[in-house]
């Protein structure tokens, strides 16, 4: 493959104002102006991205629309005009070289989100910006690998369709299944998905009525326009209502030049903490897909692995990566959730924040932290003071006879603890049996943010398909439920209303167990206890009475 993006993403990082609430990061464009820019006017997500470039950690460049585009329709409408964002994105076209459109050297951006606060999943994000089918052939000659370049085109058209044109996923799902048969998305070839690109635009005109655009600039101006408005979402309306986040801090966009986990066997993306957000232990937590894009991770439709196949495969790799969690850690002075991408070797990160965690890691990081004199005392105690005692019980399984029950399945767990209630197939049958009185558990195909609603009123959530750190496993951790994903052995038939593990077949209504702590899944109710750790409340004693 040849050499691809961007070495002057690694430039000194900036962030000039282009014009009202506009910045630039890593575009080389000017000196370190950050006294215009703020988390309120970028949104987290940009403002972290500038933080990390000025820590010259690997950041692909990107200009930024602020907060205040998405105050009233009038704004937002003025954000998703050319005449606004055009200058602005020539930084981004000197800083890389490339040119949006360009039949030659296009320019292709990720169209992110970013609130002020961390909303995990509850708004859009769109890759692949800028690919048509006069720049596709741009990008096969660009990179030499023709795979990528059908890859990345036939996801924007999935995407865009799904989020600008209203497209349900399935109508795209089921074409990929089709051409994928047996096999894993990986194993299609690009002759394959130069068909299967076909035919999703063909769905596009089907569903649409209109051809897929095929003018770049009309995507970002479609994709600017959708991610302002997922602010008003009903999923981002409800994340707000629950966690008391006000409607009128809006979102910032981020155009950012893209980097392609999807380039081959040594290309990647992952999602990581730098600390178990269920435990608070020490050591990087990280699912990680071979020749995947970041959508494959966190949107809960793909089961992801641990970091042991990435620290294998590309040890350089892990190593940048541990070394730049540590830097984070010690220069944010709290555990991060980040997002990075591997192309050819080469790490990107993408995005950094302080991570979703349970109350029992919320505990033990604020301790670890301030005994490694990363945060003060006082500090720590502001972190802890609204832990309830009852929220640092640990709940384990009990075994009378020393004999465990045999369980019905093993799967990855997202968040410790146990759970226990009535299967529940959606949002209506959890709602109504939750509001009965009745405990319950969510049991989904994927992992998704969209079942917000239903989630809050669950004891636990159990997945087929997704990864411990997708948006709707860091959602459920925040809500403090048991989270098992991507439970191979499951299979769900909503037309029977029962689910199936592997031999067992349980109905609708039926009790189930999830252990958390093990990734077990049992059948029926299992006794139970709660203990305190007592050496984790000594430490918190400490800690109240430290100077």
């Amino acid at each position: 493959m040849k050499p691809l993006l961007y070495e002057t993403a690694l430039a000194p990082p900036s962030s000039p104002a282009l014009g009202e609430d506009i910045h630039a990061i890593g575009c080389g464009c000017g000196g370190d102006d950050r006294t215009s820019a703020s988390a309120q006017s970028m949104g987290f997500k940009a403002w972290n991205l500038l933080r990390m470039a000025a820590l010259g950690l690997p950041v692909p460049p990107a200009i930024v629309l602020g907060t205040s585009f998405c105050a009233d329709p009038a704004r937002r409408a003025q954000a998703a005009d050319p005449a606004l964002w055009r200058p602005a994105l020539c930084t981004l076209e000197a800083a890389t070289g490339t040119r949006l459109g360009d039949p030659k050297r296009p320019l292709l951006l990720s169209v992110r989100s970013g609130a002020p606060v961390s909303m995990p999943g509850m708004m859009e994000t769109l890759l692949n910006v800028g690919l048509c089918d006069r720049t596709v052939e741009g990008l096969t000659r660009l990179t030499g690998n023709p795979r990528l370049a059908w890859d990345a085109y036939r996801r924007l058209v999935a995407g865009y369709g799904e989020v600008v044109a209203g497209i349900p996923a399935t109508r795209f799902e089921a074409a990929l299944n089709c051409a994928a048969l047996d096999r894993e998305e990986p194993d299609l070839d690009f002759a394959e998905l130069r068909a299967l690109t076909r035919k999703y635009l063909d769905i596009y005109v089907q569903e649409a009525g209109r051809p897929f655009p095929q003018d770049p600039a009309e995507q970002v101006t479609g994709a600017i326009a959708a991610v302002l408005d997922s602010w008003q979402s009903p999923k981002a309306r409800e994340y707000r209502r629950i966690n008391a986040v006000p409607d009128h801090i809006g979102t910032a966009v981020t155009l950012q030049a893209m980097v392609f986990g999807n380039a081959g066997g040594r290309s990647g993306s992952g999602v990581g903490f730098t600390r178990d957000p269920a435990s608070g232990e020490p050591g990087l937590w990280v699912d990680f897909l071979f020749n995947a894009q970041g959508e494959d991770v966190v949107s809960g439709r793909r089961n992801a692995h641990g970091h042991d196949q990435l620290a294998q495969v590309l040890p350089a790799v892990w190593e940048e990566l541990r070394q730049a969690a540590q830097r984070l850690e010690q220069a944010l002075g709290d555990m991060q959730d980040f997002e990075f991408t591997v192309q050819e070797g080469r790490l990107f990160l993408l995005q950094t924040r302080s991570g979703k965690r349970t109350p029992l890691a919320t505990a033990r990081i604020a301790l670890d932290l301030w005994e490694e004199g990363l945060i003060s005392a006082d500090q720590a105690r502001a972190r802890t003071a609204n832990l309830d005692p009852g929220q640092l019980l640990q709940t384990r399984l009990v075994t009378p006879d020393g004999a465990p029950p045999q369980p019905l399945a093993r799967t990855a767990s997202a968040c410790n603890g146990i759970a226990q209630g009535e299967i529940a197939l959606d949002e209506a049958r959890a709602t109504a049996r939750a509001q009965a009185g009745a405990p319950v558990i969510l049991v989904r195909q994927d992992a998704e943010t969209s079942d917000i609603t239903a989630l809050e009123q669950a004891a636990g959530l159990l997945t087929q398909r997704g990864a411990r750190t997708a948006h709707a496993a860091v959602v459920a951790r925040q809500l403090g439920k048991v989270c098992l994903v991507g439970c191979q052995n499951l299979t769900i038939d909503l037309a029977a209303r029962t689910i199936q593990i592997g031999e067992r077949v349980l109905e609708e209504g039926a009790v189930l167990t999830l252990d958390g702590n093990t990734g077990a899944v049992f059948a029926g109710a299992v006794e139970t206890e709660q203990e305190a750790d007592q050496a984790l409340l000594e430490r918190l004693a400490r800690l109240g009475e430290a100077p």
